[in-house]
């Protein structure tokens, strides 16, 4: 059997088997997904439906075309010329062993099974496996189409050429291949989060502080820390000036005094499963788990989108990501150019559920610096002390944009001069439909003075060809009007 080298088989599709399908479906990948359950269908269709609003929003790129999905009714139809095997079945062992068994005569030579396990070690779902040197371990985090971490293991049998394509082809997903130096039980992640799962179990049980107060102090306080710089680095800044060795000496004697009670697991008695339930429906029983899915999702690319800015953290993956598709310069400009093809993130929406027309300025100014960079005014021009300033705009706002919808924005060169240059940008949803219009006045600057100054020659012979071109245009509607004038 040959595979395909995009086409993916997603095996269960819960929670985490639904993500997975999302995050490789929206790159573009073929997804074919088996789940003998009845009510599977519609639990996918629903986590799609997140995913599509959510995940384009965290690329300021134009995203791929969405691959093929088929839903399939058999482990070998599925399976089918897959060069990946995402198992995320329940967290049993047994089944997974014997899934793994299944595939063994299924698969091609060179495709990776990879398990969402968040538990069991390769070595072990491989056991006596004929495929043992396919087999690793690609443990996500919910939702996996938004959250880059990936926790990869593989083990002695596992071929290394595998895992280092794993690697590249998480990277194309615009995910985080943490490889884990040694087989662990639960790997990383999980062990941490355990760690802390069990002392608010403790704090839940001695009643010192309710599932709402805890989960105050993680999302209000060092929660907030961890996303952006983890563990250890957050540690070293306490540590002021000296770092890292001054906090242990410091801090590190605490260790040995009895603050938490990792040693000890509290019994999950009926009592205390009782009192954390009936704690968590206190808390958060007023919304729907499909709310609480879009809120956090909300959350998530806000603050994603945040660390995208400041290129920190996970920001610094989604940047690597964009980077990766990048945007072709045009080669010809007879016509108005394509300055900006992207969807419209969920933090670009407002209460009335969309655009938000302060976005609007912001699409048309991305598409003003795209114009730029095309003329030759990019970083390397404005770091040697020459820019442009805009001095008038005017945006007409003719249909509406929701989260999730395809935009893109056509450039005309109405004006270019020494010391001016004018733009008239035109915004069109994915169906051709024109949505605004922004009219833009700028003048070229000289950095150091702030007052205006002719462009440099190399910028000036790029704009006025465009100029020339896009003279012979019909002029659109829309160029020149006032506000309030009638059509």
């Amino acid at each position: 059997m040959i595979g395909n080298d995009r086409k993916v088989a997603v095996i269960g599709s819960g929670v985490i088997g639904a993500g997975w399908a999302a995050r490789f479906l929206l790159n573009g990948w073929d997804v074919s997904v088996f789940d003998p359950d009845p009510s599977a269908g519609k639990r996918l269709m629903r986590v799609l439906d997140n995913a599509r609003v959510a995940l384009p929003g965290l690329s300021d790129m134009s995203v791929p075309r969405e691959g093929r999905l088929t839903t399939t009714r058999s482990l070998e139809e599925a399976s089918a010329h897959a060069c990946w095997i995402q198992e995320s079945i329940p967290e049993r062992l047994d089944i997974k062993k014997k899934l793994i068994s299944d595939l063994a005569t299924l698969v091609s030579s060179d495709c990776i099974v990879a398990s969402s396990t968040s538990g069991f070690r390769p070595s072990v779902l491989a056991e006596g496996s004929p495929i043992a040197r396919q087999v690793m371990v690609c443990h996500p985090f919910n939702p996996v189409y938004l959250l880059p971490l990936v926790e990869v293991v593989g083990h002695k049998q596992t071929d290394p050429e595998l895992l280092a394509r794993a690697d590249r082809i998480l990277s194309e997903l615009g995910m985080r291949a943490l490889i884990i130096r040694k087989e662990i039980d639960a790997h990383v992640a999980d062990r941490l989060m355990e760690a802390a799962w069990r002392e608010a179990l403790w704090l839940v049980r001695d009643g010192i502080a309710t599932t709402e107060e805890i989960d105050e102090s993680i999302r209000l306080g060092f929660g907030l820390r961890w996303a952006q710089m983890g563990l250890f680095e957050t540690f070293r800044i306490a540590g002021g000036d000296a770092g890292m060795q001054h906090f242990l000496e410091q801090f590190g004697p605490c260790l040995e005094m009895p603050w938490t009670r990792l040693t000890d697991v509290p019994e999950l008695t009926e009592d205390l499963v009782k009192s954390i339930a009936s704690q968590s429906d206190a808390q958060s029983s007023h919304l729907s788990i499909r709310e609480l899915e879009r809120i956090r999702d909300g959350n998530l690319v806000a603050v994603l989108r945040a660390l995208k800015g400041r290129n920190w953290g996970a920001g610094a993956v989604l940047n690597a990501h964009d980077a990766v598709r990048g945007q072709s310069e045009p080669d010809e400009f007879a016509g108005p150019v394509r300055t900006v093809s992207r969807a419209v993130p969920l933090d670009w929406t407002d209460y009335n559920g969309h655009m938000n027309e302060a976005r609007y300025l912001q699409a048309f100014g991305d598409a003003t610096d795209r114009f730029m960079e095309i003329v030759g005014c990019d970083a390397e021009y404005i770091a040697a002390g020459n820019s442009y300033f805009t001095v008038e705009t005017h945006i007409r706002h003719i249909d509406e944009l929701l989260a999730g919808d395809s935009l893109v924005i056509d450039t005309i060169c109405l004006q270019g001069e020494p010391r001016k240059m004018k733009l008239f940008h035109r915004m069109l949803n994915e169906t051709g439909d024109l949505v605004a219009t922004g009219e833009h006045l700028l003048l070229h600057v000289d950095l150091q003075t702030r007052r205006t100054s002719p462009a440099r020659p190399r910028v000036m012979k790029k704009l006025g060809r465009i100029a020339e071109f896009h003279s012979r245009l019909d002029p659109p509607d829309g160029i020149g009007r006032a506000v309030g004038q009638r059509p």
